[in-house]
């Protein structure tokens, strides 16, 4: 007997894997977004950037770190774990690379002096995924990636991201971060606790910028995340067909391109700004 059953002709939309680091590269400028993901084999990319390895270096001895028991995460330890992640790709000489290399080290010791090795973690790198929409029905996505840092507190959890750049955050970075937004939502998923609150510790300063998200902010990041991942996906679509990649992920000219990896494959780009030297962006030392 025929088994009776609904077809109303639509084709179901398959999920769209995302990581913030995508969304985040697609809405700055579509031409990398293509070249960094779809371009095969992959365009040719400027050399290493110092402040690159320094963030690098940072984030390894801090992982290291926040893997060991509290009463072993000690200053001593911290710049210990510095030294032994340290390279020295993307430096203007051996001064420089000295210098930086002591620069990094007084950071993490300062930030365990100042009493943030206490944490009680349970997560380092940790990998979180969630399936999300703006519609709780018809989810859309699935979000994943790794978060620095996942703290409990209480029966929360909290999202910490290192920062080592120029800049140091406020408040209102950690409340625009879609990244730290998509992984709380994914954390909370993936650890099965609360998770509404995130932090930028922005290492060379010593400031923590905080945002305590709702359930309406963090799905308006969603949202935002969905746009953004149905654009990149139709127009990847429309690529695979043969449509024209300039047009479909076409070059946002911006300061920012005298930084990027793909400038020797942008002639936008390299209109755009006046080639950085690998070590401009490093942050200050005093």
């Amino acid at each position: 007997m025929e088994q009776l059953g609904f077809d109303f002709g639509v084709e179901p939309q398959p999920l769209i894997k995302v990581t913030p680091a995508r969304l985040s590269l697609y809405d700055d400028c579509p031409r990398r977004y293509r070249m960094t993901y779809l371009d095969r084999p992959t365009p040719t990319r400027a050399g290493p950037w110092a402040h690159n390895t320094v963030g690098a270096v940072v984030h390894n001895a801090m992982r290291e770190l926040f893997g060991l028991p509290v009463a072993e995460r000690t200053p001593e330890r911290a710049s210990v774990l510095v030294s032994r992640h340290w390279r020295s790709a993307g430096f203007a000489d051996a001064v420089q690379v000295a210098r930086y290399a002591e620069t990094a080290r007084r950071w993490v010791a300062d930030y365990v002096e100042a009493g943030g090795a206490d944490a009680d973690v349970v997560g380092l790198e940790q990998w979180v995924s969630a399936t999300v929409g703006s519609d709780p029905a018809a989810p859309s996505l699935i979000v994943e990636g790794r978060a620095d840092r996942i703290d409990r507190r209480g029966t929360e959890l909290v999202v910490v991201d290192y920062k080592t750049g120029r800049r140091t955050p406020e408040d209102a970075d950690a409340r625009r971060s879609r990244a730290l937004a998509l992984y709380a939502v994914a954390a909370g998923r993936t650890l099965r606790a609360p998770c509404s609150r995130v932090e930028l510790h922005h290492l060379p300063t010593g400031t923590v910028a905080v945002a305590e998200h709702t359930a309406d902010t963090l799905g308006e990041h969603v949202r935002e995340a969905e746009e953004t991942a149905t654009a990149s996906r139709a127009a990847a679509d429309r690529l695979t067909r043969g449509g024209d990649p300039d047009r479909l992920f076409p070059a946002r000219p911006a300061p920012r391109c005298a930084w990027c990896e793909f400038r020797p494959s942008c002639p936008e780009g390299r209109q755009a700004a006046p080639a950085a030297r690998p070590w401009d962006l490093l942050t200050p030392t005093t």
